[in-house]
């Protein structure tokens, strides 16, 4: 058993950490982004797919970049435009290309928690195994810490690494946990990680499994789950 001061520390670096991650997510297109956009991307922001389809077979750049690094299919899947993001990825756009800040499309979809977007995206080919983001982590990860379950499962079916850690030294099963609100979707979100075999553990840089930072956060309903014996 750890000392309560042990704890403390532990958490408040945990806490600090999300305020952190907070703060420098990922940035989608800002107003005055949008009003300058040209060519595909203007197009692929507002959806316009007859547009889009003339841009192409004139032979524009499907690859072109914006003042951030976003690709036109960075921003389709930003604005939520899929048959815009079907129409790139067939003309032949990068699925798994990364803007500035090292965000993929995939990654995107999953930190906004679009279902629909993230399933055509992996229908259509784009990898759920990148390493992603500042922090060396992957969509999987970043859908665990905001507990966006459904996301969860469709990047596990998809083949995310279960066990990868970040250069925070987190899993996705720990970043359920001290990046959590303890609730119903992160419990979700970590059941999910559970059933699906991820390694508990693994441990943070102060070696806190993702039970003892459950138990020291008092989530009574995620202890119980990572206590419970595993079926196999």
């Amino acid at each position: 058993m750890m000392k309560r001061g042990i704890w403390s520390g532990a958490l408040a670096v945990a806490l600090g950490m999300g305020a952190v991650l907070g703060a420098q997510a990922q940035v989608q297109p800002q107003a005055a982004e949008v009003l300058a956009y040209e060519g595909l991307h203007r197009a692929a922001w507002h959806g316009d797919l007859p547009k889009l389809k003339s841009l192409i077979a004139s032979g524009a750049n499907l690859d072109a970049r914006d003042a951030r690094g976003r690709t036109p299919l960075h921003v389709a899947a930003h604005a939520r435009q899929r048959e815009a993001v079907k129409l790139l990825a067939k003309a032949g756009a990068k699925l798994d290309a990364l803007e500035d800040d090292r965000y993929d499309a995939v990654t995107i979809a999953s930190v906004a928690d679009d279902v629909q977007t993230l399933a055509l995206l992996l229908s259509l080919g784009a990898s759920a195994k990148q390493v992603t983001s500042r922090y060396d982590g992957t969509a999987l990860i970043a859908a665990a810490h905001l507990g966006h379950d459904e996301v969860v499962r469709q990047l596990i079916a998809a083949g995310a690494p279960l066990d990868h850690v970040n250069n925070l030294h987190w899993t996705a099963a720990i970043e359920a946990v001290v990046l959590g609100d303890g609730g119903l979707r992160h419990q979700r979100t970590l059941s999910a990680l559970v059933d699906a075999g991820a390694n508990l553990q693994l441990a943070d840089r102060q070696g806190n499994t993702p039970l003892q930072l459950a138990k020291a956060r008092g989530y009574t309903a995620m202890v119980k789950l990572l206590e419970a014996p595993r079926s196999r």
